[in-house]
């Protein structure tokens, strides 16, 4: 391990071994974890030193002064836990004291872990704590009771190599690099700006004033590894930050893209944020309103007030190492035709502003953006990516009871979708996924759910390539329906129709005798019966087939994927 001091932000832990060739050699006889995306943005900004001072995945202590205090062991000011989950099973063979090795999806080796710590650590303390709260409807915390693993494991880790990026790969600084760019460039004073959403006029303006408030040279330093379900993807958003980059005099700002995978933590997130910026050698940090905000909670209330990353940046300013610089939202004032800080209006002015909400919707319906909001470059990319919903893949996904009808209005929905034409249609259901694609699973939970996830993998590529999936699983499960949801909802539209048949109509409707044999106990674990079924809460549609002949159900269908815009209205 290097620790090297820059006059850029302060020491840096870099955890690259020496002689990594013979270190690879080592790995074959070892336990070895695939992280998941999540950890490996983890491991690379442990890795290169944007984590520092960490030197691996916390230990119990660290983790446990991180929750309670926002502070390590030692009494270092770290807001975020820092952790490496993993399966019961899993953690049954990682002894503290032992090696692991960590490769990334393809099997690459990227580090050795020395396990020194294993727990079982208290979720719900650790989301209220850390998030302020358990609602699902918060990224994080559904992460957490939903995807992490049950055991975590804490450790110092060794580089071996490098995640591979093969997109912008001259826009991806190390924090060394960037370090050494700003040096070469003379630049002694920086200000950075955080961003997971493309760059609109009001942030050009924003980030504009922020410079010269400080008079720094800017950093455009946006998030490209995980952000929130349903973000623009990467890709869009850094094509639309070269766009605005050129709107900056020359030689007074930069791109460089940050891997980091977002918590959507509100002010704790902040503060992390900007000691990360203080570790790529950056002076100064941009706090915006609402900063790293995930909306509103499942009642309709925001998670956090607008300023609160403001005060707890301010509480902590002289012990982070960068000087936080906070700023209210930026409206547009139709009479002066200017941005201008919220808090800067005038009585009687007339204040113009765009939602993400209203700027999905204009993109969703073809509606024009106008120029004061944005710059018609970025408008054109937008679209370029993200064009009208009649013209965007979509998956329809039933989801109900065996017997319900799902299969029945899934082909009527495929036969009139491929009647009107415009799209391959692609039917996923649920007899014919177990028969070609899942037909070594049997209907554990974990199976069940498995089988669920592929077929919204698969559901995902469709939606993404411009197609329509028809899915109709029973999909029992609404911790999975909303996994399947988070994978396609980034590529295009999601549908989801509960069919919601009672119970007694589907048990009368069954062919195959299953509700028969399970109530006789031949059956276990059959849904709605001896393992529950979890009713949508908030489904794009619902639709009881009891009462309904199947040309009315669909009809139901069909004016919902209209009036969604996702079937085009006719002309004229």
């Amino acid at each position: 391990m290097k620790q090297t001091i820059s006059p850029y932000g302060g020491a840096l832990k870099e955890l690259f071994g020496t002689n990594t060739n013979a270190l690879k050699g080592q790995a074959f006889d070892l336990p070895e974890w695939t992280l998941s995306q999540r950890q490996l943005c983890d491991v690379e900004l442990l890795l290169c030193g944007a984590f520092s001072p960490l030197e691996g995945f916390m230990s119990q202590a660290d983790y446990a002064g991180v929750v309670e205090h926002m502070r390590l062991a030692d009494g270092t000011l770290w807001p975020m836990p820092i952790t490496l989950d993993v399966s019961e099973a899993f953690a049954a063979g990682a002894q503290p004291g032992q090696r692991i090795a960590l490769r990334d999806p393809e099997g690459l080796l990227i580090a050795f872990m020395e396990v020194s710590d294993r727990w079982v650590p208290d979720k719900a303390h650790e989301a209220r704590c850390v998030l302020g709260s358990e609602d699902r409807a918060h990224p994080a915390a559904a992460y957490l009771f939903e995807t992490a693993g049950a055991v975590y494991l804490g450790g110092r880790l060794t580089g071996i190599t490098a995640p591979t990026h093969y997109d912008f790969k001259t826009l991806r600084y190390t924090p060394r690099q960037l370090r050494e760019e700003f040096a070469r460039r003379g630049w002694s004073r920086v200000v950075a700006f955080q961003t997971r959403n493309p760059m609109h006029r009001a942030h050009l303006e924003l980030t504009f004033r922020a410079a010269q408030r400080v008079e720094a040279n800017l950093l455009i330093h946006p998030v490209v590894g995980m952000t929130k379900p349903g973000d623009v993807d990467h890709y869009t958003r850094v094509r639309c930050y070269e766009h605005a980059l050129r709107r900056f005099p020359e030689q007074t700002s930069m791109l460089s893209l940050l891997p980091l995978a977002m918590r959507m933590g509100g002010p704790r997130e902040a503060l992390w944020h900007a000691i990360i910026r203080r570790n790529y050698g950056c002076t100064h940090f941009i706090v915006g309103r609402d900063h790293a905000s995930p909306g509103k909670d499942s009642l309709g209330r925001e998670f956090y007030g607008p300023y609160d990353a403001h005060e707890l940046l301010a509480a902590h300013r002289d012990e982070i190492g960068i000087e936080p610089v906070p700023f209210q939202a930026m409206v547009y004032v139709e009479e002066r035709a200017e941005y201008v800080p919220v808090d800067e209006v005038e009585a009687g002015e007339t204040v113009k502003s765009i939602s993400g909400t209203e700027l999905r919707r204009r993109l969703r319906e073809g509606i024009d953006i106008p120029d004061w909001f944005t710059y018609p470059e970025i408008a054109a990319e937008l679209r370029r990516t993200h064009p009208p919903r009649h013209r965007q893949g979509f998956t329809v996904f039933f989801t109900g009871l065996s017997g319900a009808g799902k299969s029945t209005l899934a082909n009527a929905l495929m036969v009139k979708l491929m009647e009107t034409g415009g799209r391959p249609v692609t039917l996923l259901d649920g007899d014919i996924v177990r028969t070609h694609l899942s037909s070594e699973l049997g209907f554990s939970r974990e199976h069940r759910d498995l089988n669920v996830r592929r077929i919204g993998f698969v559901a995902s590529e469709i939606t993404k390539n411009g197609g329509v999936a028809i899915c109709a699983p029973i999909a029992p499960y609404a911790a999975t329906r909303r996994q399947v949801r988070e994978m396609i909802e980034p590529v295009g539209g999601f549908v989801e129709v509960h069919v919601a048949t009672p119970l007694d109509v589907c048990e009368e409707r069954d062919r195959k005798g299953l509700y028969a044999k399970a109530r006789a106990g031949l059956i276990k674990g059959f849904t709605g019966i001896d393992d529950p079924y979890e009713s949508p809460v908030d489904p794009e549609l619902r639709v009881d087939t009891s009462g309904l002949l199947p040309e009315q159900s669909i009809q139901r269908v069909l004016l919902k994927l209209e009036a969604m815009g996702f079937i085009a209205k006719p002309n004229g």
